[in-house]
């Protein structure tokens, strides 16, 4: 029963979605894999979606790690374009955009 309603509320969200939304279309797909190395990925919707990574692979202490810088953008339901960048390394995942609260 449980999973009856977690199923009906996920489709009546998906069902809600603008139809702006629904219809959205890849207009640039970059994707750049060096095995281990480390990789570069980036993509832009018809909607206003944007998203590039970067990673590469790191020696961190005696340990190797992928680093990974990035930034995704979209347009919020006030119309205004929210940018976050982000670093995720051996300190986490550190968002940074002026619409985030700062401690």
């Amino acid at each position: 029963m449980k999973f009856l309603l977690a199923f009906t509320a996920v489709v009546a969200v998906c069902l809600a979605a603008p139809a702006d939304e629904r219809g959205a279309t890849i207009l640039k797909y970059d994707n750049d894999h060096r095995g281990l190395g480390g990789y570069n990925v980036a993509y832009e919707t018809s909607n206003g979606i944007a998203a590039s990574e970067q990673a590469q692979l790191r020696t961190i202490g005696s340990d190797a790690a992928i680093v990974v810088q990035g930034r995704f953008s979209y347009t919020g339901a006030d119309g205004q374009v929210y940018t976050v960048n982000y670093v995720a390394d051996e300190n986490g995942f550190q968002p940074d955009a002026a619409h985030l609260p700062r401690a």
